[in-house]
């Protein structure tokens, strides 16, 4: 296990994303922050929040879960019945800016599934992904907006994201 950002580089990521964010779109633009379940959820808080006080006015921030639109939801090797949760977002995405937050982008499969859900709920004018780790090795032609920290790791390896939140304590690890 190798530790590849620890909380001071984890923070210092998140303010680098909101400022690239932030400038990056209009100033008249209804911007909001969506996380995928669960680890990007607790960055579109964290990010949305930096969003707000930079641009001086509220960022709404909500939750999406994507189960239901994996790919590999049936897919025969499956052994377990997957949990969905639910989808927590308390305002129109219709004409807004949306920033989906995920915590890793790999084949970029979650993110496809995010955008089925997303344009399911609503139009939004433009979606605008944000990841705290781009790992290289895309199976989707699907690229981040915003990337905190970029690596190639090798498809047998995994990139374990660990946040205050939900693990006690803030870091990315290659395992």
């Amino acid at each position: 296990m190798k530790v590849i950002l620890n909380s001071k580089q984890i923070e210092q990521i998140l303010n680098d994303l909101a400022s690239r964010i932030t400038a990056g779109t209009p100033r008249e633009s209804d911007i909001a922050a969506i996380g995928i379940r669960s680890r990007g959820e607790i960055l579109a808080q964290r990010l949305s929040s930096r969003l707000a006080q930079a641009l001086g006015k509220n960022v709404p921030r909500g939750t999406l879960d994507i189960t239901l639109y994996r790919d590999d939801l049936n897919a025969p090797q499956a052994t377990a019945q997957p949990q969905v949760r639910t989808t927590e977002i308390g305002f129109n995405i219709d004409d807004k800016v949306i920033i989906l937050v995920d915590d890793v982008l790999y084949t970029g499969r979650s993110t496809r599934a995010a955008m089925d859900a997303l344009i399911d709920l609503g139009r939004p004018r433009a979606i605008r992904l944000a990841v705290l780790v781009d790992r290289g090795g895309r199976e989707l032609p699907i690229q981040p907006d915003y990337a905190g920290y970029k690596t190639d790791i090798a498809p047998g390896k995994s990139v374990q994201v660990n946040l205050v939140e939900s693990d006690g304590k803030d870091e990315v690890v290659i395992e």
